[in-house]
């Protein structure tokens, strides 16, 4: 069996996240992204303290494909450095993550 990875990303606008998770799923780098936000994030930047509205990101793919989805994810992404983190699924339902590998097939 594949092993399985949510790789999380936040975006500055809902546009930019839907962006970025029909881009995934269009490369068939994903199979399901969600959408979660606004979050409120409070983070250290160059030095002076930063808040912003953002939306997360959340994309279910095979670790194989990590470095593809980043790389598509900095393609479109606004941020000069944007929060790319990829989750290890350490279970989950059979039928879920095969169907996650069935969605992905043909990507990498």
């Amino acid at each position: 069996m594949a092993e399985h990875i949510q790789v999380l990303t936040t975006a500055g606008s809902e546009e930019e996240a839907e962006r970025i998770a029909a881009l995934l799923l269009e490369k068939r780098l994903a199979a399901c992204v969600q959408v979660v936000g606004p979050v409120l994030s409070s983070y250290r930047w160059r030095g002076e303290l930063e808040r912003a509205r953002e939306w997360q990101c959340l994309a279910k793919t095979e670790a194989a494909l990590y470095e593809q989805v980043e790389s598509a994810i900095r393609a479109v992404h606004s941020y000069e450095e944007p929060e790319i983190l990829a989750i290890p699924v350490l279970a989950g339902s059979a039928g879920y993550l095969r169907w996650v590998s069935e969605s992905v097939a043909g990507a990498g």
